[in-house]
């Protein structure tokens, strides 16, 4: 395992669509632990394979509520319901929050790290992550959804 660096805000990558994973080999389980390790170090709730160089279709999440982190391959939202006025920041723009509406619930489907196809109801915070790192698969940013003259840049705790 190890940690990647992330891209951030102004590097081309971040725009670009991925590809699907057409074979869940143990190069893309490889990505997917190295890319947990890079969202704990850098205190990340999900981080999409664009932000380290990677553009393929994988995202991970981690609420740190005590379940097991998701490690998701093609991820596709099938379903959203209702709104929610949320605060969200990005590993690739360091310090900056927004504020966006996202999808109260939604519905997505995936393959999970065996290669199975896996359904996941989410609320909430994890209806906001899966939507944030799908974007980001697309080459959507969240600078993109902010509602108008809500970015703010939050000074780092010294340490």
């Amino acid at each position: 395992m190890a940690i990647r660096k992330i891209r951030e805000n102004g590097d081309e990558i971040l725009r670009k669509k991925s590809r699907e994973v057409e074979v869940i080999d143990d190069k893309i389980r490889e990505l997917l632990e190295d890319m947990l390790e890079t969202m704990h170090k850098y205190n990340g709730v999900g981080l999409a394979a664009p932000q380290v160089g990677i553009l393929r279709r994988v995202i991970v999440i981690d609420l740190y509520d005590g379940n097991e982190p998701l490690k998701l391959i093609n991820p596709k939202i099938i379903k959203t319901k209702g709104q929610q006025e949320v605060e969200e920041g990005c590993l690739s723009f360091p310090n900056q929050y927004a504020k966006m509406i996202r999808p109260e619930e939604i519905v997505a489907e995936a393959l999970n790290e065996k290669g199975e196809k896996i359904k996941i109801k989410a609320k909430g915070l994890l209806a906001q992550a899966i939507c944030h790192e799908v974007d980001h698969l697309d080459g959507i940013l969240f600078i993109d959804n902010m509602l108008p003259g809500t970015l703010e840049f939050v000074e780092p705790a010294q340490e």
